[in-house]
């Protein structure tokens, strides 16, 4: 089988040999210099380097305008070029996910009136557009949050008092989103954002593998923190949660009303004061941070890997590993890319928990590394990301929180001088 890969994500984060082989099948890498950089030496494969100047898209198009070929399968495992696979698909008539239903998980408007449609509840929203047209009314009155629809890491969202509030600052031009807020605002761009109720409750994640339709692994975790609050700075993680049949039915229906049918997802709820689950969104991917090393440590199913078996056509149910670990697990990591541009000096706090048995992992960056600057939750890229692992989701979810409150992070902009 010929296989291109549009190659984002770096390498250790899928491990695609678990999933691919790579003596059997003929793999081509289609990526920037700095992701190829990540291959391991060894590894069979071809590498075709794009400018990075244009869409993945794009450029592999005019690659291959100038280099015709064929592929049986095209795959992308990260969020921000499944449509650049899913369009390279249909140019060349290769099987797999069209447009519509990629855009289906990509899209928060359409996903969310897709759920609506299936008779789950959702967040009140309006595209920004509708929301503008309308001076600012909106059928809730409290909270209101702005966002882009096809946005993650929670960039560019914004969290106002009510939705006039919000109005005022979208058309005031100080919302803080720098294509919303410039002299000349295209329609383009506010066509790409909506504005939604604030659902209070914690935010729940499920992860999972699922084929034909049919979910074939699963699990549950609750944030500990936000990702809008980690993009301002503060330390993000998740623990699992036990499962419920009413939650294993409710993920089913959501994903079936986005018609995700094959491979990981990454689905986010809110449970409100009632226990009722809000759909909040969906992708079809492997979700970010350490939730495929934690889904496997609790699983023993390592959703890259079988995803890509999925992407390949081949049969998994009743293949996976059917151990579990009676550990329950959570992820953490802590942002510096609010302190950039800085060099990293160590945390104080952090002795106490690094040097703890219930610490799984513990990739702390090296002194001297300078901080991101940009939003990731990459262990590569942050000062801190590591796992915890304990015996109830209760005491997990404890252990982190008081490392949360214990760390406190060092940093300096040049040497001897403190930030």
């Amino acid at each position: 089988m010929k296989i291109l890969v549009l190659h984002r994500v770096p390498y250790p984060k899928i491990e695609y040999h678990r999933g691919i082989d790579h003596d059997v099948h003929d793999v081509t890498y289609f990526g920037r210099r700095p992701a190829l950089d990540t291959l391991p030496e060894g590894l069979r494969r071809e590498e075709v380097e794009r400018p990075g100047l244009r869409d993945p898209y794009d450029e592999a198009v005019q690659w291959l305008d100038g280099d015709p070929r064929t592929f049986d399968r095209i795959i992308s495992m990260s969020e921000y070029e499944l449509l650049d696979a899913a369009r390279l698909r249909e140019r060349l008539g290769v099987p797999g996910a069209p447009v519509a239903r990629v855009l289906l998980a990509r899209d928060k408007v359409l996903m969310k009136r897709a759920v609506d449609r299936a008779g789950l509840r959702v967040p009140r929203f309006l595209p920004l557009t509708d929301f503008l047209r309308a001076d600012g009314r909106a059928p809730w009155s409290g909270a209101t949050v702005l966002k882009p629809h096809r946005g993650a890491s929670s960039e560019d969202v914004v969290v106002y008092g009510d939705p006039r509030e919000a109005y005022a600052s979208v058309t005031g031009r100080t919302s803080g989103v720098s294509e919303l807020d410039g002299t000349e605002v295209t329609d383009e761009a506010v066509a790409s954002y909506e504005v939604e109720e604030f659902v209070d409750g914690p935010v729940l994640h499920f992860d999972g593998l699922v084929q034909d339709g049919r979910v074939l692994a699963l699990t549950g975790s609750e944030y500990l923190g936000t990702c809008l609050g980690y993009a301002q700075g503060v330390p993000l993680g998740s623990f699992q949660i036990r499962l419920t049949d009413a939650a294993r039915e409710w993920v089913a229906r959501a994903l079936d009303a986005v018609e995700i049918r094959e491979g990981s997802f990454h689905l986010e709820a809110i449970r409100d004061s009632g226990g009722e689950l809000v759909f909040l969104e969906v992708g079809n991917r492997v979700g970010g941070a350490d939730v495929a090393a934690t889904f496997e440590l609790r699983t023993g199913v390592h959703l890259p890997s079988w995803e890509l078996r999925v992407l390949l056509g081949e049969r998994v149910a009743g293949l996976l590993p059917e151990r579990g670990s009676a550990r329950w697990y959570g992820w953490f990591v802590h942002p510096g890319h609010h302190l950039a541009p800085g060099v990293f000096a160590g945390f104080d706090g952090a002795e106490e928990f690094s040097a703890d048995p219930r610490s799984v992992t513990w990739q702390e960056a090296a002194h001297g590394t300078a901080l991101p600057d940009h939003i990731t939750y990459g262990a590569h890229e942050t000062p801190l990301a590591g796992i915890a692992g304990t015996g109830s989701p209760e005491e997990t979810r404890e252990w982190m929180a008081r490392l949360f409150a214990s760390l406190r992070i060092r940093t300096h902009a040049h040497e001897g001088a403190q930030v």
